[in-house]
Formats: C-alpha cells, structure tokens, sequence
C-alpha cells in the first residue's frame, strides 16, 4: 500500500506541478506511449542480457513480496522464538534424542505445528532442523557449526541481493534510454525540417518526454523499488541471525530461556519484543 502511495505522491507533484505552471500535458500523453515502448523496451532487453535465468527468476518473485507488507513483524519474530525455547526446553529436560522425530519430520511435529505461522515457512523450518540434526548427531562442535551458519547465511545474502543489483544496475540505464529515444526523436524532427515551427516545437517536445521519461522512471520507480527490495532481504537474514544466535547459546550450555536472548538481541529495534513481552508470550503458550 505504502509503495503505491508513494508512486501516486511522485506523479501527482510531477504532473500536476508542470500543468499548474502552464505546461501541456496533452504534448506528453501523447508522446508517452511511444517513449515508454522504445525506454521499457530497451530496459527490458538489457535486463534479460545482463541477468542470469535464476536471477530474473529471483528477481520477477522478489518485485511482488516487495510491494506487499513486510511478513517480519514482532509477532512472527516471538512466535519463532517460543517455537525455539520450546524445542529447545524438550532436548534439555528429555534430552537430544527426544527432538530426532521432530527433526526429522517437522510436517508431523506437535511443537513445529504448535506455530503455524513460521512452522509453515519451509526456508525457517529447513534452516532450522538441519542444525538441530547436527546437534542431535554430536559429530560437530559449536564453533563448526557457527562456520556452516554463517556460509549458509552469506550464501542466503549474496542470492537476495542479486536482484536488487538487477534492478539497481536497470535504473542506471534508464536515464541513457531516455537519451537514446530524444535523440531518435530529434532525428524524426531534422527529417521534417520543412514543417511549420508549430509543428517543429511539438515534435522536439515530444523527443524531450523521452529524456524526462527515462529519468523518471530510473530515480521515482526502480530504484526505490530496488531499496525495498534490499531491505526485505535484510530482514529475511535476520531471522535467520535470530535461529544461529538461539541455537549456538544452547549449544554452549546456556538454559532455553537465556538463549533465545541471544537470538532476541539481534533483531532490529522496531521488530524486537522486550523481554518481558517475549518472556509472557513463552509463558503463555505453555
């Protein structure tokens, strides 16, 4: 909702401060469909020849999540740490052995059910029992474990920001677009030289929407959308932050309820419940 005001505002102060100043739009709505056809194109083409098959993909999936409200709220964030304390609490009064069912198939697990919110999302759940398994095995210790978290997790960053570059690098077209389609319409003008200067002026105004077009669309649309993009894959990473700093503390020895202050404290400030928050909602799901 918020990007589609933001979009509304953008136009309405463009436009509507160029017809309060007198200007004609009628000049611009009328070169706009053959302008936005050569710069969309162009921009389209480009984008398909400098991206990968998996990062269009990526990228055409990250566009409508990022258009949408963030799904990383401070109710998602202490359902996934009472999930947390909660497999956690299990593996430490009946021991690890206790959670190789829940791990091993999360889809049947009472604990993992219990949550339906993070409990449905495949990559928390996948990320989550794949450590748990480590830690049932006992073949590897903390510090080897943190290693494997954090090459997953680096991995996970260098493939949500592939497309924010994608778009990143569109946006800087954009504006050389523009000029590539002023400048086919300025040639369009020179081949009608012999025309009245009425006709003349519209037509190089008509070039010059190309110009103002390819600008607009790179610093009012893309690349706002590409920081968007950006930030909802920071808050991806940090639920994922949240699950390593939980699941290391218990690996070290520190009771359920201390490590998922570990996972608590890493989380933004606007989405971060307060201890006692955190602490009442684990209570109440007891």
């Amino acid at each position: 909702m918020f990007v589609i005001i933001g979009y509304i505002v953008s136009l309405v102060c463009v436009f509507g401060v160029f017809i309060l100043h007198g200007g004609n739009i009628g000049v611009v709505l009328k070169a706009l469909p053959f302008e936005m056809a050569t710069i969309g194109g162009a921009a389209v083409g480009a984008f398909v020849v400098n991206n990968q098959p998996k990062v269009i993909k990526a990228t055409m999936k990250a566009i409508p999540v990022a258009l949408k409200g963030s799904k990383y709220t401070k109710a998602r964030y202490m359902e996934l740490m009472a999930m947390l304390y909660d497999i956690l609490q299990k593996a430490r009064k009946e021991g690890l052995m206790a959670i190789e069912k829940d791990v091993e198939a999360p889809a049947e697990s009472e604990i993992f059910n219990k949550y339906p919110t993070v409990g449905s999302d495949h990559h928390v759940i996948e990320f989550m029992t794949d450590y748990l398994r480590m830690m049932v095995s006992g073949n590897l210790n903390s510090h080897e474990i943190e290693a494997l978290m954090e090459s997953e997790i680096d991995t996970h960053h260098q493939e949500a920001h592939a497309p924010v570059a994608a778009l990143n690098r569109v946006a800087g077209a954009l504006p050389a677009f523009g000029i590539v389609a002023a400048v086919l319409g300025v040639v369009n003008t020179m081949g009608s030289v012999g025309q009245p200067p009425s006709v003349l002026g519209g037509m190089v105004g008509s070039a010059l929407v190309g110009t103002f077009l390819g600008i607009l669309l790179a610093y009012a649309f893309v690349e706002p959308l590409a920081g968007l993009v950006e930030q909802k894959a920071e808050d991806a990473a940090k639920e994922l932050q949240c699950i390593k700093n939980t699941l290391l503390a218990s690996m070290q020895g520190y009771n359920p309820a201390t490590a998922i202050e570990f996972g608590r404290k890493v989380l933004f400030s606007g989405d971060r419940p307060s201890f006692l928050e955190l602490e009442s909602h684990v209570k109440g799901r007891k």
